[in-house]
């Protein structure tokens, strides 16, 4: 339904709304016709029927491939899991860039006063809008954070839920990493924070032959990215390093496991697991891998070593901005 007031430039669904002043006019990337089926759940499909839903089609698949996968990922309760054990209030404010499908906007709604998201992709806030229509405290904005990010305000939080290893397109320039940071950070209220969550460069699963995410070729990471443009993820050194050339921040880190992206338990350095505490195997949806090695055995010694903060499969990075001395 498209309002009344901005017909041009903004729509409503449900109690959400989408601003289209900064749409480009065509979405500049996709995940194909699979938008389409996941624009369909989200439209006819309540959200407590969400986990059949991704049983029926990975029994459909025999697995989560193809058309599996993608339904597990943007429609899985479990992606919550990130951000639904925060201190976030009901006075306070998220901002939340790369909303993609909405996997955790209602998870952030649910908890905060409100949330603007930021989103390129018109069909994505779609998705995201249908599956959320019945909170009425999410703004969606559509089109390239670069355009909209001099019109925000402040916030409380701001979130980078698997979206800072995409900088570069973000971004652009030389080192669009650290200008990412330095970006959100002012837009940040006192005392805020930014919440990152992105996977491990030299993460475990790489070595024992998972794929890398984002590229899909093995060792792509490992190697330091020879042959890819455009998206970078980091060892934990080499975040620091990152966040340390953005600006005087506090930083705490902690361990999603399996991953960020279904994370069944979350380890800070104040709490780091002992041997037997994690899983044994670590299943990877998306896409076929070898297995060199015992993941659960490996694990075991660089717990036991004290190694577990180097090669945890993601990063759960809390910043907060501090006075400059």
């Amino acid at each position: 339904m498209i309002t009344s007031k901005e017909s041009e430039t903004t729509e409503k669904i449900g109690g959400v709304t989408l601003n289209y002043e900064w749409y480009p006019g065509a979405d500049q990337y996709s995940d194909g016709e699979i938008e389409e089926e996941l624009l369909r759940i989200a439209k006819e499909c309540p959200k407590d029927t969400y986990n059949q839903v991704i049983v029926q089609k990975g029994l459909e698949q025999n697995n989560f491939s193809a058309k599996g996968w993608p339904i597990l990922y943007h429609f899985s309760e479990i992606r919550q899991n990130i951000v639904s054990w925060m201190p976030i209030t009901k006075e306070q404010t998220v901002l939340e860039i790369g909303s993609g499908c909405g996997a955790i906007t209602g998870a952030l709604a649910e908890m905060a006063e409100r949330v603007t998201c930021v989103e390129l992709s018109k069909r994505r806030s779609h998705i995201n809008a249908y599956r959320n229509q019945d909170r009425d405290n999410i703004d969606i904005l559509v089109g390239n954070y670069q355009d909209i990010e001099k019109e925000l305000g402040t916030f409380d939080y701001i979130t980078l839920i698997g979206v800072f290893e995409y900088s570069q397109g973000y971004i652009g320039g030389e080192d669009p990493y650290v200008e990412m940071l330095r970006q959100a950070a002012r837009h940040l209220k006192p005392g805020g924070q930014i919440v990152i969550a992105i996977e491990n460069r030299i993460g475990l699963k790489y070595w024992a032959g998972a794929t890398e995410d984002h590229i899909g070729t093995y060792y792509e990471g490992l190697e330091g990215y020879p042959n890819s443009k455009g998206v970078r993820t980091f060892s934990r050194p080499g975040l620091c390093e990152v966040i340390r050339k953005a600006g005087n921040f506090k930083t705490e880190f902690y361990y999603p496991f399996p991953d960020y992206k279904f994370p069944m338990v979350i380890y800070s350095d104040d709490y780091l697991p002992k041997p037997g505490d994690v899983l044994e195997e670590f299943p990877n949806f998306d896409r076929e891998r070898i297995q060199s090695f015992s993941e659960g055995k490996v694990l075991a010694s660089l717990i036991e070593d004290g190694l577990l903060p180097q090669f945890s499969n993601s990063f759960l990075v809390i910043l907060e901005q501090e006075e400059q001395p």
